[in-house]
């Protein structure tokens, strides 16, 4: 049974672009290693700047299997380099009982 996650990326000082660009490889990497549904993922950014994805892992055990895979690891350096994970509630838009978001294109040659 899929999984779905909501994190949350905080970009670190100037590493706006960084960010972005791991993100929109994020699931294509992922998908690449056969660890998460054909779902569509979203992403999405908070008024400080943090950028929200939704996206589904394919099961509890995909996750696991993540955290010893090369192609991930790698991908997730990229993501400790430009961002600090931090909790949803730290977000300002989740105190809302609708938090609202600006879009954020995952298309590869999007801006």
């Amino acid at each position: 049974m899929g999984r779905f996650v909501i994190v949350a990326y905080k970009p670190k000082p100037g590493m706006d672009e960084a960010l972005l660009a791991a993100v929109k490889k994020h699931v294509a990497v992922l998908r690449s290693e056969q660890l998460v549904s054909d779902r569509a993922p979203y992403a999405m950014r908070a008024a400080d700047g943090t950028i929200v994805e939704v996206f589904e892992w394919r099961s509890a055990d995909a996750i696991h299997q993540a955290h010893a895979n090369a192609a991930v690891q790698a991908l997730w350096d990229e993501f400790g380099a430009a961002c600090d994970y931090v909790p949803l509630a730290n977000l300002a838009e989740a105190q809302q009982m609708f938090a609202e978001f600006d879009s954020v294109d995952l298309s590869p040659g999007a801006i």
